[in-house]
């Protein structure tokens, strides 16, 4: 699995082949069963990961009922910056939607590496402001959009999700019931046809 992370930092040319062993060795990956909580509702984050393989799904609790609000897989990072960054506890849930191979991080860790190597925080800030910026269009992109084109964005841009990812995850994540969710799929298809 190391290999998978090394293959993505690999990606950020500024870094030598000595600072990408150096953080391969200083990396620790896990394993996680599907349905493992990473974080809970009302736990503080000390941790960050990054998907190696599978699926991590981040949801709120609200009135018993679970609301999906992002889907993490391979090659995403996984954090909740809210929670890490001001020590408060967190409003949402992420959970391994499958089997996942993560790699995990600390802050500690973190500062120790960017001691090490000093242009690792250039490519870590990189990477949040490239992550900020994709959360920014997609919470644009859900404020701006129908449900039923939130789906068909799915379909066009992420459509192995849809095979990963339970039906009514998806409805919830794209803002509906499951029910809504099977119409919607059935007038594409009669659109299509």
């Amino acid at each position: 699995m190391k290999e998978k992370l090394r293959t993505f930092i690999q990606g950020f040319k500024m870094l030598t082949a000595d600072e990408i062993d150096q953080i391969i060795d200083n990396s620790q990956v896990e394993a996680f069963a599907k349905g493992t909580h990473l974080l809970r509702e009302g736990q503080i984050a000390e941790h960050c990961y990054f998907v190696l393989e599978g699926c991590v799904r981040e949801y709120y609790l609200i009135d018993g009922e679970e609301k999906s609000t992002a889907f993490y897989t391979e090659g995403d990072p996984v954090n909740s910056f809210t929670s890490a960054t001001s020590k408060t506890p967190s409003k949402h849930y992420l959970v391994c939607a499958e089997d996942c191979v993560l790699t995990v991080g600390t802050d500690a860790l973190e500062a120790e590496m960017c001691r090490r190597i000093p242009r690792l925080e250039h490519v870590i800030r990189q990477e949040v402001e490239r992550s900020s910026g994709k959360a920014q269009d997609d919470f644009a992109r859900f404020i701006t959009s129908t449900p039923e084109q939130r789906y068909v964005h799915l379909l066009e841009h992420r459509p192995g999700l849809l095979q990963r990812i339970p039906q009514h995850q998806i409805a919830s994540y794209i803002g509906v019931k499951p029910e809504s969710l099977s119409r919607i799929r059935r007038r594409l298809v009669a659109e299509r046809n």
